[in-house]
């Protein structure tokens, strides 16, 4: 009877190691990100740039995304005036998202990446990995369409 307790146990408990990954990647990358948390001012930003529609599709997408403190550098003024003008924020926000499921390992063997905006981003592996200026302080968050990689500044396009 112990002998079949404890294999029932250690059953049940690979079943949840194993189901977890599985359950991370059935959210989309704008439910991954509103779930962790940490995203609020780019879920908000994407909601007034009418780009949660396309994050929510089929993809792939990888997204380099900043999280509330990244934002939190901008400046006040900086981040108002592209609240007014939406093909601005639109722009800034599309510069973040590679089409395709671009993963860390993948990454690091790229010097750069043509963004959904149409420029593209730098990449540097000397010293971590770097996208123009911004660290990836967390990579390969699996999604159903996609990965996100968080980073900790908010990149720019050349306008």
């Amino acid at each position: 009877m112990k002998n079949l307790f404890s294999l029932t146990a250690a059953l049940a408990l690979a079943a949840v190691v194993f189901a977890s990954p599985a359950q991370a990647q059935t959210k989309d990358i704008v439910d991954t990100a509103v779930g962790a948390g940490n995203f609020t001012t780019l879920a908000k930003l994407l909601t007034d740039a009418g780009l949660v529609a396309t994050l929510k599709g089929a993809g792939p997408f990888t997204v380099f995304a900043p999280t509330d403190e990244a934002f939190a550098k901008v400046p006040a003024a900086t981040l108002d005036a592209l609240m007014k003008d939406k093909a601005k924020l639109k722009a800034v926000l599309t510069y973040h998202v590679v089409a395709g499921k671009v993963m860390a390992a993948d990454v690091m063997k790229l010097k750069e990446a043509k963004t959904v905006q149409g420029q593209s981003v730098t990449i540097d592996t000397k010293d971590g990995v770097k996208v123009d200026n911004a660290k990836v302080i967390k990579a390969d968050i699996a999604c159903s369409n996609g990965v996100i990689h968080v980073i900790d500044a908010v990149i720019l396009p050349k306008m």
